[in-house]
């Protein structure tokens, strides 16, 4: 029958984006290794503390399935000799099945004679595999950083101090690491040190909540979110959300128990973000605000086990905090001593990249191009432009930004405003590098969003220009993030005095580039890129692929464009489709057999009666006239529903009509081929069907 089997590993503490990461591949691993020895289950569910990572595989069959089934290889011919005996390729084959030469038959097939193994594999007891299978998993298992301890060869995270396996309530005797499974696991390190004695897999959670360890992720995330609660009714206070640091902190601890602190008052003279961030990267502890969303000077924290008095606990968190914030305070102190020149002149010295030049090399290609796209778009405060282009790397120079390189940009805002710049300066510096992420703020201004296409636009290209694009995993300076980053900016500008800005940044980032000495050896390969992250954007806002390959392979330079061409696409049924696809590839054919269309089409070389060729261009030239309007406000739907009225008018040239295209006679030819380049090149501008035959 089946049964539920539970596998544990107990370890010194795992940190806590590691063990998070793990509760995701680990039962994923033991999935594989299960399917891999035809050993099905009613499902696999993950749990981890940081000492243990374990699984529990519900509803495990006590047995693999016979196997019997003739598999076919390869001719006879090759896997037989002429004696009957077996050719290397058939021997090959054999031992790729598992079966012996007497197991490989000669069989007639549909289309000759093969080699067939016959294979009759007898099921082997679940049990009997499981303790390779587990120490297998656990031996498979991949941390960024392992380490060996003792005299062991077993690499591992942390040093492993246990190992529990259970199957149906039996011990399964899983031997790695130098130790062998048992049903003892180990409670609370301080709260409960002893063996926890685990009865059955059904048994395992409850077993350890008693031995106060939580071993459910999600069990924790509402323990902590409780006792932050806590935390809130009793100071009166709100605990600031910050969903990364709650992923972080349920994976800290085995038995969270919540604690405030205060600071000095003082410390909020230092920017929120500083002091935020103070807290959460140095020392996980949440921020705290009033009502009204202002920070004020307390914190809150979990501790991994109950104390005899929190105080304590909390007097030691706000000494180490009281540090941490002393810094914050002297870099912003310091900070303001200094001056964006100053910080310029060390730019010039601090290399970008080993082939681009530094980090002021990168800022006075950066104003080149913001200058030229703020000329391009006419903004009414081009010297804004200039100056926070110029001063926008300036706080990479900075102490706050030396520690805390997330604060890049906003401390250049703070700093910004502190000498007296222009606000829509200062926020310019600050919103340059957004988006930071997928789905985060984007530019609130025009000039910020300049600033952040001409910022990005030179990375992309510039790194194409010197080799070093994104292969594979690799892209070392987040170009794929820079590119997207644009379209995005691009597209939620989306006006029309927008509409062609990628190829002027496009064409002055190669400019200046080409003035520093770097140029770019063909656009194609970096215009291809940009067009397969714009692709990726539209098919994310569920665009069929199909479609958005149809509408990017004409155009791409104005993202919103594409977006819209991409979406009315919906509204060409398939036979649409295939008869106007059938158009293109027939010139495209013409094409390349190197012969053309006429310069105009002459009715006069219409049949003298009414034919498919006088009702095709009768149909052209009415949708042609009903489209003026659409095509003008961009409103593909509208035209795209006119293509569809076309269709079976189409159809009837080629399949009613008789009409031959490729005629022998060259001025007939001529003539069909430029009335179907008329027909359909209005509709190629916006979409190729050439790929769009779903």
């Amino acid at each position: 029958m089946p049964a539920d089997l539970l596998f544990e590993i107990g370890c010194e503490e795992v940190p806590a984006k590691k063990l998070a990461d793990q509760l995701i591949a680990f039962p994923k691993l033991v999935e594989d290794e299960l399917a891999n020895a035809r050993l099905t289950h009613a499902g696999i569910q993950a749990y981890g503390t940081p000492r243990r990572i374990a699984v529990i595989v519900k509803g495990l069959i006590d047995r693999q399935p016979d196997i019997n089934e003739e598999v076919v290889g390869p001719p006879a011919s090759a896997a037989f000799a002429a004696d009957g005996s077996l050719t290397k390729a058939g021997q090959g084959f054999a031992a790729k099945n598992g079966v012996s030469a007497l197991q490989i038959k000669d069989v007639a097939g549909k289309k000759g004679q093969y080699a067939v193994a016959v294979r009759n594999v007898i099921g082997v007891d679940t049990r009997q595999i499981l303790p390779a299978l587990l120490a297998g998993a656990a031996a498979a298992i991949k941390w960024p950083k392992s380490q060996r301890w003792g005299w062991s060869e077993t690499t591992f995270v942390r040093p492993v101090q246990w190992l529990v396996a259970l199957y149906g309530g039996e011990v399964v005797p899983v031997a790695w690491a130098d130790l062998t499974a048992t049903r003892n696991s180990r409670g609370h390190r301080f709260l409960a040190p002893g063996p926890v004695e685990i009865a059955s897999a059904d048994a395992y959670l409850e077993a350890l909540r008693k031995a106060h360890v939580i071993a459910e992720p999600e069990a924790r995330r509402a323990v902590v979110k409780a006792e932050l609660a806590k935390l809130e009714h009793a100071t009166g206070c709100n605990v600031r959300k910050d969903d990364d640091l709650l992923d972080e902190v349920i994976h800290l601890g085995e038995f969270p128990v919540g604690v405030s602190g205060h600071f000095d008052p003082s410390y909020l003279e230092v920017p929120e973000e500083l002091i935020v961030l103070a807290m959460r990267t140095h020392q996980r502890y949440f921020a705290m605000e009033d009502a009204s969303g202002k920070l004020v000077n307390r914190f809150a924290t979990m501790m991994a086990t109950i104390v005899q008095d929190p105080a304590v606990v909390a007097k030691g968190n706000e000494k180490v905090l009281a540090a941490r914030l002393a810094d914050a305070k002297f870099f912003f102190a310091e900070d303001r001593k200094r001056s964006f020149d100053q910080w310029n002149e060390k730019n010039e010295s601090v290399v970008f990249q080993a082939k681009l030049g530094s980090v002021g090399q990168k800022a006075r290609r950066i104003e080149n191009v913001a200058v030229q796209l703020a000329n391009h778009l006419d903004l009414p405060n081009p010297n804004f432009v200039r100056e926070a282009a110029k001063y926008c790397k300036a706080d990479l120079r900075s102490l706050a930004v030396n520690e805390f390189p997330e604060l890049e940009g906003l401390m250049g805002r703070y700093y910004a405003r502190h000498w007296g710049f222009d606000p829509e300066i200062a926020t310019a510096i600050e919103q340059h590098r957004w988006p930071k992420g997928q789905g985060a703020a984007l530019p609130t201004t025009d000039v910020a969003a300049v600033l952040a296409i001409a910022d990005r636009i030179d990375t992309v290209v510039g790194c194409f220009a010197v080799g070093e694009e994104p292969k594979g995993s690799n892209d070392p300076l987040a170009v794929r993030r820079a590119a997207i980053g644009l379209w995005q900016i691009l597209l939620a500008r989306g006006t029309d005095k927008w509409a062609g800005l990628f190829r002027v940044a496009f064409d002055a980032a190669r400019e200046s580039l080409a003035y520093y000495g770097v140029n770019l050896r063909s656009d194609g390969p970096v215009l291809e890129f940009f067009r397969q992250r714009l692709r990726g954007i539209l098919i994310d806002q569920d665009i069929p692929a199909v479609d958005a390959d149809a509408a990017l392979a004409q155009s791409f330079d104005d993202p919103a464009d594409a977006i819209a061409r991409a979406k009315a696409l919906s509204r060409v049924p398939k036979p649409a489709r295939e008869v106007f696809k059938r158009v293109a590839n027939i010139l495209d054919d013409a094409k390349t057999k190197a012969i053309a269309p006429a310069a105009a089409i002459d009715p006069a070389l219409f049949a003298n009666d009414r034919t498919v060729e006088q009702d095709l261009h009768a149909a052209a030239a009415a949708a042609q006239v009903r489209e003026v309007e659409p095509r003008k406000r961009r409103d593909y739907v509208a035209v795209f529903d006119s293509l569809v009225q076309l269709q079976p008018i189409v159809a009837a040239f080629f399949d009613k009509g008789g009409v031959m295209v490729m005629d022998p006679d060259p001025a007939l030819r001529a003539n069909r081929l430029a009335l179907l380049r008329w027909l359909i090149d209005p509709y190629l501008a916006i979409a190729d069907f050439r790929v769009t035959t779903v």
